[in-house]
């Protein structure tokens, strides 16, 4: 198989959203799995790691359309159209960078099914058989009867349900394509016991060993052409369209140019994926690929869902949270940092208006902002400038813990300074390990850290006139700012216009801003600081302006 350079410095990277399904507008569940990619593919092109790509798009085959677009007196191709135009709108509003947009009514999409199709045949793994069982249509799929509840409908009848939404289900018998995916329980438990990382967080990565130990009945594949008209109808085979599982999954192959140049890309990709569709993600995916002649994705990386005040989102409660609603309250900046500050990929989280208020605004406007304002102002720091460090006021010691200061530094200030040493390792190891979160959490620490710091020593106090204080001052001042750079240069991935304004105003150029060649404090370990003495940027204002109550 020609495949992608899985390692090395120069090697390409795939991150992938999953595809929405078009048939209603997004919300902040769609917009969290697009956020966790965009960061990721940020922070990457920080590192300079390589060439990297974020794709994402709609889905827009299957039943659950074909009804939605007749209760809304339209055609199935219609309401695609204007659907997708409402997700590529919320992308670009929230800042999601994607590369590619990829639509499964697309001919070059619809292309890649087809051959796909052909190489699962030609591998034998596909037979026609007969199919019954409960069929979901808003989860488009079969479920099996532990996965269903007795239920009672509107008209008191008894009726069945699934367990996890809650949506009825109705009996379906047809002929349909099988596909053999009783035959890749070995070689999906060897792929995953070769590697441990594959998917990530490692409860989820449990739950598909677990999956595995289950019975795993072949899967249907296909539906009858006259249930469902708005798909890809099988090569060959009239009578029957694709089922939209697998035509969707197949996105992932058109993007990078499957049947023909794939290889350049493919299998170096990350599939970011909310937990509902783990099974489809790290099951059937892998085995189709298999059956199809190549490898699984490097990795699949699982978030939770987002509630809001403790219940599941659902059009029924009417508590769908529109993103376009959020970035009018919060700004960009606000709603990105509130969903990847608080959201754990490994348990649901909770969203509420209050919440987001009081954690942007205490850390973004006036812990991270406050700092900025207070160490340029102009009482503080008349020549607008990035001030000298003083070795003498500051000297380096070989410990911390040891540090009895024969300048004016003390032992809380050493601390200050290994924090913020260490936190681009820390940050990136987190950022590596899908834990943006707590990457979030640790640059908080240290703003605060900071803030005590300058607090702590009360710059303002200080006299200018005298050439003892001065040298403190600047130093207090040199501190201060090599902290808020590092942290401007951190944020970036989360909050990209926030931290363009605070490295404008710290005069850090386009080319200064990257993680691969970041230094703190070089002056402290007797190295120049090419930042020191140099005019800083015109003042921006305040950084991020905090919210009031909607």
């Amino acid at each position: 198989l020609r495949r992608a350079a899985a390692t090395g410095p120069g090697r390409r990277l795939l991150l992938s959203t999953p595809i929405f399904y078009a048939n209603g507008p997004p919300h902040i569940g769609h917009l969290y799995s697009a956020l966790l990619a965009d960061a990721l593919l940020r922070h990457r092109r920080l590192r300079a790691a390589g060439p990297a790509r974020l794709c994402t798009g709609t889905d827009e085959h299957g039943l659950k359309i074909q009804q939605a677009a007749a209760a809304a007196g339209t055609s199935p191709a219609e309401l695609c159209e204007r659907v997708s135009g409402l997700f590529r709108q919320a992308l670009t509003q929230t800042g999601v960078a994607y590369t590619d947009f990829i639509r499964t009514s697309e001919p070059r999409h619809q292309r890649a099914v087809r051959h796909f199709w052909g190489a699962l045949r030609d591998g034998g793994v596909l037979y026609k058989g007969s199919y019954e069982g409960w069929y979901c249509t808003p989860e488009e799929s079969f479920l099996a009867e532990s996965q269903l509840a007795e239920r009672t409908d509107a008209q008191g009848r008894p009726c069945k349900v699934s367990v996890e939404t809650g949506h009825e289900v109705h009996w379906t018998k047809e002929e349909n394509y099988m596909f053999r995916l009783s035959a890749f329980r070995d070689p999906l438990q060897n792929w995953l016991r070769d590697n441990p990382r594959a998917i990530f967080p490692h409860p989820f990565y449990q739950c598909v060993l677990g999956w595995l130990d289950e019975d795993l009945p072949d899967l249907s594949v296909s539906r009858e052409r006259s249930r469902l008209q708005w798909g890809i109808p099988v090569p060959s085979d009239p009578t029957q369209t694709i089922y939209v599982w697998v035509d969707a999954l197949v996105n992932y192959l058109s993007v990078v140019g499957y049947p023909e140049s794939h290889g350049a890309w493919w299998p170096a990709v990350h599939h970011v994926v909310g937990k509902d569709i783990l099974k489809f993600h790290a099951l059937y995916w892998p085995a189709l690929l298999l059956a199809a002649g190549l490898d699984p994705p490097e990795r699949i990386l699982v978030h939770s869902h987002w509630t809001v005040r403790g219940q599941k989102m659902s059009k029924s409660l009417g508590n769908v949270v529109d993103p376009t609603v959020c970035v009018g309250q919060y700004g960009v900046d606000g709603f990105r940092y509130f969903l990847l500050r608080q959201g754990v990929p490994e348990r649901d989280c909770d969203y509420y208006d209050e919440k987001v208020v009081k954690l942007v605004n205490s850390e973004l406007a006036d812990t991270l902002g406050g700092l900025l304002n207070r160490s340029t102002a102009p009482s503080i720091n008349p020549s607008n400038t990035y001030p000298r460090f003083s070795e003498p006021c500051f000297p380096k010691v070989p410990d911390s813990r040891e540090a009895k200061g024969t300048g004016r530094a003390s032992a809380e200030d050493y601390e200050l300074v290994a924090a913020v040493a260490s936190l681009p390792a820390q940050v990136d190891s987190y950022f590596e390990g899908f834990q943006i979160y707590k990457a979030l959490e640790c640059i908080a620490q240290c703003v605060r850290k900071t803030n005590s710091f300058f607090q702590r020593h009360r710059p303002w106090k200080l006299d200018r006139r005298d050439a003892a204080e001065q040298l403190w001052l600047d130093t207090i001042l040199h501190v201060t700012l090599e902290c808020l750079r590092v942290y401007g240069t951190l944020l970036q991935p989360v909050v990209p216009h926030t931290a363009d304004k605070l490295l404008s105003r710290l005069a850090v150029g386009p080319a200064e801003r990257g993680l691969s060649g970041l230094t703190f404090l070089a002056r402290y370990d007797g190295k120049p600081c090419p930042f020191e003495g140099r005019q800083l940027g015109p003042d921006t204002g305040i950084l991020f302006h905090r919210l009031g109550k909607s």
